[in-house]
């Protein structure tokens, strides 16, 4: 059989087993997850906190917190589904559950305490916010969710979770701070 045909048979192979795990985890959240208490919750942290930021963002910088946002948010899906596709981490609890990411996390909750963060005092130290906002989100809310059930780490650390959270804060600010952007 040549290379093409192995790799051919070997996709064939991945895509059934893929369809069997979806159909698994369809099943599972239709007849556990959707309608408990937990995904109730997991609905209001995808709802509310964008409700609460509209309320109360600065309305002046509306738009550059807007881009910021929905920049932490492709960083966010992507890096999750990239550590769950890894084996880093999985989802006992998901809102919908078409993908391995922690959307109320990802398109909701990091976004916003993001947009929030840099709008409260402006004037502190780039490294010390994120160095508080990642210990808040890594040892805080991390250690939070786990307890509650939605998430397991069978091959990841709190720690490692702090420099990247670091790191996503810090493109953040450099994203909100720029100012030279051309008309169309």
């Amino acid at each position: 059989m040549s290379d093409i045909g192995k790799v051919t048979e070997g996709a064939v192979k991945a895509y059934e087993l893929l369809q069997l795990t979806t159909d698994l985890q369809l099943d599972l959240w239709t007849e556990h997850v959707v309608f408990s208490w937990r995904w109730w919750l997991l609905a209001i942290l995808t709802i509310a906190p964008w409700i609460i930021w509209w309320k109360l963002r600065k309305k002046e910088s509306t738009h550059r917190l807007l881009l910021v946002g929905f920049f932490v948010m492709f960083l966010s899906v992507w890096l999750d589904n990239l550590g769950a596709k890894l084996g880093w981490w999985y989802y006992t609890y998901e809102v919908l559950p078409i993908a391995p990411a922690y959307k109320p996390w990802d398109i909701s909750l990091m976004p916003v305490f993001i947009m929030f963060f840099l709008q409260y005092k402006p004037y502190i130290n780039p490294f010390i916010k994120a160095g508080i906002f990642a210990l808040i989100v890594s040892f805080g809310a991390e250690p939070f969710f786990m307890w509650l059930g939605y998430f397991k780490y069978p091959n990841w650390e709190y720690i490692y979770s702090y420099f990247i959270y670091f790191a996503i804060y810090l493109i953040a600010h450099f994203f909100s701070t720029r100012d030279k952007f051309a008309k169309l």
